[in-house]
């Protein structure tokens, strides 16, 4: 079976990128089609790009650099669970896709994006050229959550999400799954 990583984005300390990881983790093991493995950045703590060589050379230098490396390269695919920050992605993916290059092509990466009336979807555009650069293959299904905050009981913090983003992340899931199968011959 694939592996599928479940990135959640956001490092912030008041965050609520666990919240939708959390359920998309769940919706993609009742998928059955995928090994899931949750990664979280903010555990990952890569510090601002600090490798001296370029990373498609792959002479990590930094053990928390190789743990990357290693962490990205077992996976087939991937789902960015982020937030959009001013109309854009957020500093902590961008840094570490940067850190690698070889181990993301010919991987395909769904997204589940929250935020206000766009639902993060503004971050998602921003970081398109940048995953065709290290040879991501993006997913149109999507999981977008306009205005988060009317998902999430302010008394309990519990997240309650609806048939809508139910079916898109089963279609997402789908989607990714034929461009795993199709994308693992790249990687031969």
């Amino acid at each position: 079976m694939s592996t599928l990583q479940v990135i959640t984005v956001s490092t912030r300390k008041q965050r609520f990128g666990p919240l939708f990881a959390a359920w998309f983790v769940e919706q993609a093991k009742q998928h059955g089609k995928f090994d899931v493995e949750p990664v979280d950045l903010a555990q990952v703590n890569l510090p601002l790009f600090d490798e001296p060589n370029h990373p498609r050379m792959q002479q990590y230098e930094h053990e928390h650099t190789k743990a990357w490396s290693a962490t990205v390269q077992r996976a087939d695919a991937f789902v960015f669970v982020m937030p959009e920050y001013n109309h854009s992605a957020p500093p902590s993916i961008v840094n570490a896709l940067n850190y690698l290059c070889l181990e993301w092509a010919y991987k395909p990466v769904g997204f589940v994006s929250y935020g206000g009336l766009s639902g993060g979807s503004r971050g998602v555009e921003s970081l398109l050229s940048l995953l065709a650069t290290l040879k991501l293959v993006p997913m149109v299904e999507a999981v977008n959550i306009p205005f988060f905050g009317n998902y999430i009981d302010k008394d309990t913090g519990i997240l309650t999400l609806d048939d809508r983003q139910t079916e898109a992340a089963a279609n997402m899931l789908n989607e990714l799954l034929r461009w795993t199968g199709a994308l693992q011959t790249l990687r031969g």
